[in-house]
Formats: structure tokens, sequence, C-alpha cells
């Protein structure tokens, strides 16, 4: 008669089962120490991956809220500094009135006029990285500045002809529901300023101009420019409430980048918490389940090689 194993079927499948139940644990551990990740895929999260989706398409949505208003950040301050250069050549123009004025001399008046004329040009067409003119409005693929000098300035009937931006301003949604129109129109910023220089050049061009022709200020010349003067003046002033304005928009469209870019850190943060592992613990658990199915598998092998044999004392011998 043979001795027999002491070890049974049941205890043998028992141990299986717990051996697979460490061999599972101990894949998934090591999947979540390798990836940074809970699971892989949505059936690892059970209820909360419908969190994590939703903490997613907010995150995402924010970041698209966010990347168009540093745009259109970017924008008005470009603006800003191109208005305060405008102003800044209206406030020239007006300086050389003035010293024409207080000098009796006005040979050197038209030369800066030209020159005010030009710098304002550029900037009232200037374009964005895309080649859209910035002054142009809800027409932005034409300049919306259509003279190139001074003479053609002074044929229009009116400065308004001088100007083809459009209408309407562009507007940037900063949120669920929420825009801010920015922009600012070429005709808003530039037709006092172009006024005076029109109303400078006309009369430089007629019967009692030619300013470079006359060492002295004649009566009529200096009449014109004292004035004129107002004009000069209410043109910067001009810019100045447009510049304003802009201002305006400048720190809505900052303030609202600024709590975009909150709520993004906020979903992103959601997003972490739901399908990133906390590595120090998934390490810990790692190591756990690493011990765990090696302790299971030397049990294994332990049991299946106890027999009766192991209980049972040395055989005596009789004398």
């Amino acid at each position: 008669m043979s001795i027999e194993r002491t070890s049974t079927a049941s205890q043998s499948l028992t141990l299986l089962s717990l051996i697979n139940q460490a061999d599972v644990a101990l894949n998934k551990t090591q999947a979540q120490v390798a990836s940074g990740k809970i699971s892989s895929d949505y059936t690892g999260l059970g209820d909360k991956a419908s969190l994590l989706e939703a903490a997613r398409t907010a995150a995402n949505k924010s970041d698209a809220y966010q990347a168009n208003t540093t745009l259109a950040v970017d924008q008005a301050n470009l603006q800003d500094t191109q208005l305060s250069s405008l102003s800044d050549l209206a406030n020239q123009l007006r300086q050389a009135m003035t010293q024409s004025i207080a000098n009796g001399d006005g040979l050197t008046l038209m030369t800066e006029a030209q020159s005010v004329f030009e710098q304002a040009s550029q900037i009232l067409n200037s374009k964005d990285a895309n080649g859209n003119y910035i002054y142009g409005g809800d027409k932005d693929n034409s300049a919306p500045l259509n003279v190139t000098s001074l003479a053609q300035l002074v044929a229009l009937p009116s400065v308004a002809n001088a100007f083809s931006n459009g209408t309407l301003r562009k507007s940037v949604a900063v949120g669920d529901g929420q825009t801010v129109q920015l922009g600012v129109l070429a005709s808003d910023a530039g037709a006092g300023l172009m006024q005076t220089l029109k109303d400078i050049a006309s009369f430089d061009a007629g019967p009692t101009g030619n300013f470079a022709g006359s060492a002295t200020l004649t009566k009529p010349q200096s009449d014109f420019l004292t004035a004129e003067l107002p004009t000069a003046i209410s043109a910067a002033q001009s810019i100045n409430t447009v510049a304003a304005g802009n201002g305006f928009v400048f720190n809505q469209l900052k303030d609202a980048a600024d709590h975009q870019q909150s709520l993004s850190t906020l979903y992103t943060g959601f997003v972490s918490n739901l399908e990133n592992v906390d590595l120090p613990t998934a390490i810990t658990q790692l190591n756990q389940n690493q011990v765990a199915l090696q302790a299971a598998l030397q049990v294994t092998s332990r049991l299946g090689q106890i027999s009766l044999l192991n209980y049972l004392g040395p055989p005596t011998t009789s004398g």
C-alpha cells in the first residue's frame, strides 16, 4: 500500500486561486507604476469614468478659451503700443505747429507733416501675424487707410473717404456665453489726426500757403495755424480716448485669461486625482504584491512535497 501525499485537490485549487489573485494584483501595480495611471481603460476606473470624462471636457474647453483669449490679449497689448505711438505723432504735429507760430517760421512744417503722415499710415495699415489688417474691423482683408500721400488726402472731399475699414469690431469668446469686443477701427483712431494733416496740406497748397517758401510766417499763415491748433489738440485727445478704451478691453481680456487658467488648473487637478496613481503608494503596494505572490508560490511548492512520511518516526529494529 502506498503512502499518499497529505495535500488534497481542494487545497490545491485554493492555493492556485490565491496565486492567481496575487499575480493579477502584481500585474496591476506593475502597470500603474510603469504608466503612472490607475488604469489604462475606463473599466478599471469603475464609476469614476464618467467624472473623469466630464473633467477632461471641462479642462479642454478652458484651455481653448484661454488660448483664444491670450491671442486677443496680445493684440490689445500691441494696439496699446501703437496707439501710444499714434498719440505721440499727433502731439509731435501739434508741437511743430506751436513752434512755427512762436518762431514765426514755417519752413520745416510740411516736412514734419509728411513724416507724421507716413508714420501714422504705417500704424493704421499694420497687419497681424496672419496678414490681416489690425485696424480693419470686420473688413480686415484690405488696407483701412486708402490714401498713400498727403496730395491724395487733400484731393478727397472728406477725411471719411480716406478710410475703408469695416464698421464692426471683432469679438472673442472668453467663456460660456461670454464675449468681449476687441480691436480699434482705423477711422476711430486716425480720423482726427488725418483731418489736421488734410487741413494743413490743403492750406499749404492754396494761394496763401507754401510754408516752405516763407522764411517768416505771413499773417494769413500764422492766423491759420493758430485757428488750427484746437483741431490738432483734439486729434491727440481723441487718440488718447481710444487708447483708454483699448486699455479697458485689455484688462477685461487679461482677467478672463487668468480666470480660464485657474479653471484649467482646477479641472486638470480633478483629472489627475481621478486617473493618476500615487506613485509612492503604488510602489509600496507593488513590493507587497511581489512578496505575497512569492509566499503563495513557496507554500504551494512545499505543500506538494509533504507526505505522511514527513510525520512518521524512523523505523525501529527488534532484537
